[in-house]
């Protein structure tokens, strides 16, 4: 006779679908009375090809949520995946492998090495991997971003637009499977921000790149293709070809739904 135990939960079936997705993921800091659950049994799917936003209150857990499903953060419980590999399964020396080879980054401190030249950061996750750099895919990124001309200089010589423009390239080049965006325009004036966004916007629909963004702005939500909210460490809600109008009235019923009277 055979004993089946029925007490833990059967694997999650794989999504080929979803470039990186969580099941059941939780993420708690502290105990007892200052324990805080910064993610509550969040599970959440992100699509090839599209482009994700996330947005929620102060506190929700959006950067959070961000930094545990690019390996940059670890998980209390539940699974997170890139593409079909759970990075609970991986050591530091893999889980290192994978966000250099597989996941892009842009950040709103763009991160940019400065000793270096334009077009030597937008290589060096490629050099620091020993792989060659793709020349053709190289050019073409380089004209989707309009940087011919400033890749000689180094980020001191650029603005902050040309600077986050480098950022953006440099996440593009290595042909990751997914790119994480954290408030990739919150240090740019509008017009640098919209140039930004238009970038984003054109490697999904040129390139079928992945974009996962977390944003506190409706207007650059609006440039997904979906928006997750979160609330309280939760998902509350997910909107599809979403408009600034849109984004900004379900942010101010979340923002009704969590004052003190409701």
């Amino acid at each position: 006779m055979t004993v089946t135990d029925t007490s833990a939960p059967p694997p999650p079936a794989p999504n080929p679908s979803a470039a990186a997705r969580t099941v059941h993921a939780s993420k708690i800091y502290g105990s007892g009375e200052t324990e805080v659950r910064a993610l509550d049994d969040i599970t959440v799917d992100f699509e090839r090809g599209r482009f994700t936003a996330i947005m929620g209150p102060s506190g929700s857990g959006k950067s959070t949520l961000m930094h545990c499903i690019a390996g940059l953060d670890t998980l209390t419980d539940g699974q997170v995946f890139i593409g079909d590999v759970d990075l609970s399964r991986l050591n530091e020396k893999q889980l290192t492998t994978l966000r250099r080879d597989t996941i892009g980054f842009v950040f709103q401190a763009f991160n940019l090495v400065p000793t270096l030249t334009a077009a030597e950061n937008i290589t060096l996750p490629m050099d620091l991997a020993g792989r060659k750099v793709d020349r053709p895919w190289y050019d073409t990124v380089i004209k989707a971003v309009d940087l011919g001309d400033r890749l000689g200089h180094r980020p001191s010589e650029l603005s902050g637009g040309q600077q986050q423009r480098v950022a953006v390239a440099r996440a593009l080049a290595s042909q990751p499977k997914i790119i994480f965006a954290d408030e990739p325009t919150g240090n740019l004036d509008s017009k640098s921000g919209s140039e930004i966004l238009h970038f984003m916007r054109a490697a999904v629909d040129d390139f079928g790149q992945s974009i996962v963004m977390v944003t506190h702005d409706p207007v650059a939500a609006a440039y997904a293709d979906r928006v997750v909210f979160l609330a309280d460490g939760k998902v509350v809600g997910d909107l599809t070809d979403p408009t600034a109008d849109d984004v900004l009235e379900r942010m101010r019923t979340l923002g009704e739904d969590l004052s003190p009277d409701a």
